[in-house]
């Protein structure tokens, strides 16, 4: 039976799964793991989403630092784990049972602050107003 492709743009089955398995993989990793880098010392690292290539050769994580909600400490600890990214992908690779283990890219996660805007949007007043009229 031939696979349906998918929608343009939109991620496979595959890429999803595969994406999960590093998100959790990464997160046991960095959670474990001591890391030399003083910028990576004492922090407790949010892995929110990982998106991969369509050929899983790539995987972008999102990342963020717990309790820190400043873009310059997001961008420092994106920077931090790129530095990284060489000996996370060889633990990485120990982790996971995939065909090949990944090229990791850091990128500092924006998500929380765009649901932190939407939020902030719904509890405003005048739009509570408009929600309620039906």
């Amino acid at each position: 039976m031939a696979r349906k492709p998918a929608p343009s743009g939109m991620p496979t089955q595959r890429q999803l799964r595969a994406g999960e398995l590093i998100r959790h993989a990464v997160s046991d990793i960095l959670a474990r793991e001591d890391l030399r880098d003083p910028d990576l010392v004492g922090v407790i690292v949010t892995v929110g989403e990982v998106r991969c290539s369509p050929d899983l050769r790539h995987a972008n994580v999102f990342v963020s630092p717990l309790g820190d909600d400043s873009e310059a400490g997001r961008a420092k600890l994106a920077a931090a784990l790129n530095r990284a990214a060489g000996f996370l992908r060889g633990r990485l690779g120990r982790e996971i049972d995939m065909k090949f283990t990944p090229q990791l890219h850091f990128i500092a996660d924006k998500s929380y602050d765009e649901a932190t805007a939407i939020d902030r949007l719904l509890a405003d007043p005048r739009v509570k107003r408009d929600i309620g009229k039906d």
